[in-house]
């Protein structure tokens, strides 16, 4: 039987399907392939705070990760540290958002922004806790809550333009590894 060009790609999206359904991170960032231009760093001093906070990335024998590090201060209405990095493409077919990380006993947000929103403070969030070992959270796109009015109830993966891994809301010092953080 003559393998066709079009036998090929059915067979390629039928896997494609069948992977993303089964649950497979998409776009996974493992932070080893120059993880500096994709990530920023950036604190409420954008606003007026006075929190700080550093982005570096780091090496473990085989395991590449980004570290959060900082103080956080709701000082001058502020109170957040955040990595961030744009997204090239919108990730079709996601339901949420995979993160395998450490910290130290806090609670961390993910934040997405999407193409529809026009505001700088507008933004979904999601929260989970840091503990000292290396962790895997899945956040479904349900769990997500926007910042405000006029924004959809739900993030809708075919809009955003950019995730965020935040330490925001009180005062305390941010330390947080990430090892991982894509879509599934």
């Amino acid at each position: 039987m003559p393998v066709t060009l079009k036998s090929l790609l059915t067979i390629a999206m039928l896997l494609s399907a069948t992977l993303s359904a089964r649950g497979e991170p998409m776009l996974p960032e493992t932070f080893s392939n120059h993880p500096e231009t994709r990530w920023r760093v950036f604190t409420d001093t954008v606003m007026g705070g006075v929190s700080t906070g550093q982005l570096s990335f780091e090496r473990e024998g085989a395991t590449h990760f980004a570290r959060l590090r900082g103080k956080v201060s709701t000082k001058n209405r502020g109170g957040f540290i955040q990595m961030q990095m744009k997204l090239d493409a919108p990730p079709e077919g996601a339901r949420g958002v995979r993160i395998v990380m450490r910290g130290n006993d806090e609670d961390y947000f993910v934040h997405l922004r999407s193409r529809t929103m026009l505001l700088p403070w507008q933004y979904y969030q999601a929260r989970f806790h840091a503990t000292a070992g290396w962790t895997e959270v899945k956040l479904p796109f349900a769990a997500f809550t926007p910042s405000g009015g006029m924004l959809r109830a739900e993030p809708r993966a075919k809009d955003l333009k950019s995730i965020g891994v935040v330490a925001y809301g009180k005062e305390y010092d941010a330390l947080i590894d990430v090892k991982e953080i894509g879509f599934y």
